[in-house]
């Protein structure tokens, strides 16, 4: 997986969507949690909090369970979880006070400067996305024929832990929020989903100042890890998986450890994240799986043909259509209790929503568009007890992307490249944009999931995965063939240097051992092939005689050890001259200048440590509350630790993404199951005063795990406190 993000405010702004009705000015109405104070009796669960904070929920049913997960995490962090909600409702501009960004925009529009200088993407964008895909207005068409009711009892139930939580702590609810309920946790699904396979990216480009791709014609005639090891590739014939997802540290998008377990069945240690009620990735008695982002093209963009002639019309088929009109109501919260709605009107066609820019008018079409069960294949996922079962919700086919390496008891492991892929007509090249004035470009049907790139028990014995090429998923001589499908799948072809290095350390070992297993998966490495590598190269190959700075660099490099070791006295320059340079390019632009990214790099080290060789772990910091500590990995290192672009002004990376919470999960000759974690900080994500909030760190920066104790027995040896939500 990988941190998502939202279309930044100064690609739409908030003048786009501009106050072009308005409706009156009102007010917030508070939230009143009485009739939900008493929803404790309704459930019978009870939460018992490892002495690292972790909370193990048991259920009597499996609803009982989801109340207790989501009042668990609201403990935690009830702020990240109503902004989710807020957000797939499509009222995140009520969270927070909006004059400042309406004051910026106006300064920044009449030429003055930004007054205000106000960070992160602007809500109102997000909640125009959340209507532009109509998110509610399917799940209000869909939620109780597409999910099953035994579904829907357990969001309905989740929803409930949320607003027992905000009835016993009025203090805490944020501005706007009213009382959460199933629809709500399903939207968060629907709308956050297609963000994964780049969705966002495919609305943003649409904003450029000019249109981005050719129109095609028809021919004639992302970061994690992930790795599973099959007992005949082990020392020791254990069943071996890393569950290993690159996220941001905190946020919407943060992992949060926890242990799941109803008398119905529903048995699983894993993650989730704020607003979920299944873990989305881990692990039970009897099997678990691990997630990588990957990117097929399940997006299309269509240019729709319209005349002046024909206003409000757009031609398909040699025939003038109608647009289906409907209007997005943005409500902002300019400061206190008092909000403004604006008012905006949105299009659609027989392809999808519309937008219309300078340079056309577009159409924009992607895989799923019209479905709202994805929480019911997690949920079957997280029920599944064999390879049959799981399999089984894999061909629900709900979830359009993701990458699944799975393993399990009987010692079968295997690596899905999972994508919905549309059938397309493969006389047009996708990847371009395509016609909106014809049939033949309208898909409206799925390949099978047999058709996905897919590994089971490869003879190789292993499965990897770095959000790369999956062609590259073993041995050599069990990988795939891309020639065997279709190019109409726009199959991402990278390979990133976490994929190279375990390729590079698991092909060589034919009896992988515990140790090397979790050595592999910290290593600091760059590989020759990697793009770090091929800076590196470039750079030691120029004549830089004459520059004094540029030399010396140049000489540091020549000795760079090409890792990202805490003692390495080369990484910092190598990273903070490879960043720029490689990072357009996974955003599908040219690659940076090389020379003047290290220039750039030279001159900050000197300017914040007299030096061009300090060690990478004076530069490469973790952070938590009162620690502040040295550690190892790099972007794009099996030990992914990542920042920003460049440093900040103290001339450090501050981590914030990369490692999060990691699974060693293996199964025993026997099929028991034995497990360990980590987590970069700890179970209590907001609360500063709580002994969680940073007691995972240490054993984080030194790379150490801590047991994951599955049953109630093992948990009651090591319990700091048992309770019963509302009790």
């Amino acid at each position: 997986m990988r941190r998502i993000g939202l279309i930044a405010g100064g690609v739409v702004g908030v003048l786009l969507l501009a106050f072009v009705g308005f409706a009156h000015p009102g007010l917030i109405e508070g939230f009143d949690g009485t009739p939900y104070a008493k929803l404790g009796d309704k459930y019978d669960v009870r939460i018992l909090r490892d002495t690292w904070g972790v909370p193990h929920i048991y259920g009597k049913h499996d609803a009982d369970t989801a109340f207790g997960l989501a009042y668990a995490h609201a403990e935690d962090d009830f702020a990240t979880i109503q902004q989710s909600l807020m957000t797939s409702r499509g009222h995140l501009a009520l969270v927070d006070a909006y004059l400042p960004r309406i004051v910026n925009a106006l300064t920044k529009g009449i030429g003055i400067g930004a007054v205000i200088d106000v960070p992160g993407a602007d809500p109102a964008v997000t909640d125009y996305l959340v209507h532009l895909l109509k998110v509610r207005e399917k799940l209000d068409a869909k939620y109780e024929t597409d999910i099953s009711a035994d579904t829907r009892a357990v969001l309905e139930a989740y929803a409930d832990g949320i607003n027992l939580y905000a009835a016993q702590h009025p203090e805490k609810v944020i501005p706007g929020f009213t009382a959460a309920t199933g629809k709500d946790i399903a939207a968060g699904f629907v709308f956050f989903t297609p963000l994964f396979f780049g969705f966002d990216h495919a609305i943003a480009e649409l904003f450029a100042p000019t249109r981005q791709r050719e129109i095609s014609l028809a021919a004639e005639g992302g970061g994690s890890n992930a790795f599973a090891v099959a007992p005949s590739r082990s020392a020791d014939h254990y069943t071996r998986l890393l569950i290993n997802s690159h996220q941001p540290y905190t946020g919407p998008l943060a992992w949060y450890e926890v242990r799941l377990h109803s008398e119905d069945g529903w048995d699983m240690a894993g993650g989730v994240f704020p607003g979920s009620p299944f873990i989305l990735h881990g692990f039970g008695p009897h099997l678990g799986w691990a997630n990588t982002v990957n990117t097929p093209d399940l997006t299309d963009i269509y240019v729709l043909t319209t005349d002046a002639a024909h206003p409000g019309q757009y031609k398909f088929d040699d025939k003038w259509r109608d647009f289906e009109h409907s209007k997005a109501k943005i409500t902002l919260r300019l400061f206190g209790q008092l909000t403004m709605t604006a008012t905006r009107e949105v299009l659609y066609s027989v392809y999808g929503p519309v937008i219309e820019r300078p340079h056309g008018t577009y159409a924009i079409r992607y895989a799923n568009h019209e479905k709202v069960n994805q929480v019911e294949q997690y949920y079957r996922l997280n029920k599944a007890h064999n390879a049959a079962e799981w399999e089984a919700a894999m061909r629900m086919q709900a979830i359009p992307s993701q990458n699944y390496t799975y393993a399990d008891e009987t010692g079968r492991i295997a690596y899905y490249y999972n994508a919905v892929f549309p059938k397309r007509d493969p006389t047009y090249d996708w990847q371009k944009y395509l016609p909106g004035d014809t049939s033949r470009t309208l898909w409206t049907e799925y390949m099978p999931f047999d058709a996905v790139p897919h590994y089971v028990n490869p003879p190789s014995g292993y499965v990897y995965n770095a959000n790369n090429d999956p062609f590259f998923a073993t041995a050599k001589a069990d990988d795939l063939n891309r020639e065997n499908f279709s190019p109409t799948f726009g199959i991402e072809t990278r390979m990133t240097n976490r994929a190279l290095r375990e390729f590079e350390q698991l092909d060589p070992d034919h009896a992988i051992t515990r140790e090397a297993f979790r050595k592999y998966k910290f290593d600091k490495t760059y590989s020759k092939d990697s793009m770090l590598a091929g800076v590196m190269k470039e750079l030691l190959a120029k004549d830089f005689s004459g520059d004094e700075l540029l030399t010396k660099a140049q000489d540091v490099l020549r000795h760079y050890d090409m890792t990202a070791k805490m003692e390495s006295r080369g990484a910092a320059l190598a990273v903070m001259t490879t960043l720029p340079v490689v990072v357009p390019v996974f955003q599908g632009k040219p690659p940076g200048d090389a020379v003047e990214a290290l220039r750039k790099a030279a001159q900050t080290l000197m300017q914040h440590y007299g030096r061009l060789d300090p060690e990478w772990g004076e530069v490469n910091r973790l952070r938590r509350g009162t620690l502040d500590l040295p550690v190892g990995g790099g972007p794009d290192t099996l030990r992914a630790i990542e920042s920003t672009l460049e440093p900040g002004p103290d001339g450090k990376f501050e981590a914030n993404k990369g490692d999060t919470l990691i699974f060693f999960v293996e199964w025993d000759p026997s099929g028991k199951v034995h497990a360990e974690s980590i987590h970069q900080f700890g179970s209590a994500t907001l609360d500063a005063s709580s002994p969680h909030y940073a007691d995972q760190t240490p054993l984080y920066q030194r790379e150490e795990m801590k047991p994951v104790w599955l049953d109630e027995s093992e948990v009651r040896q090591h319990l700091e406190r048992e309770y019963r939500p509302g009790r």
